[in-house]
């Protein structure tokens, strides 16, 4: 089941359970869309793509909570840029 962490990796922007602006990769690692635009669209954790993160629907939130779990590690824009170089 997905996390639905509460916050953008990078800015650290709140994003809702309900966030049309949040964007996860295959790992979950999450970003909001302005985030995204800046990594060009390749996760730096994994180098995947990303795709909507889905909105659990309100009514499964008491029994499937979204995380409250803050995962907080701005990139370093630069060398992620780099890194794109080099592939």
């Amino acid at each position: 089941m997905l996390q639905i962490r509460p916050t953008c990796e990078h800015c650290n922007t709140n994003l809702p359970y309900d966030s049309k602006e949040a964007m996860i990769c295959t790992f979950e690692c999450t970003f909001c869309k302005d985030c995204v635009a800046l990594l060009k669209e390749v996760c730096p954790n994994c180098g995947g793509d990303f795709t909507d993160r889905p909105i659990r629907p309100k009514h499964h939130l008491d029994k499937h909570p979204a995380s409250e779990k803050v995962v907080f590690k701005p990139v370093d824009l630069e060398k992620h840029y780099k890194n794109l170089e080099n592939k």
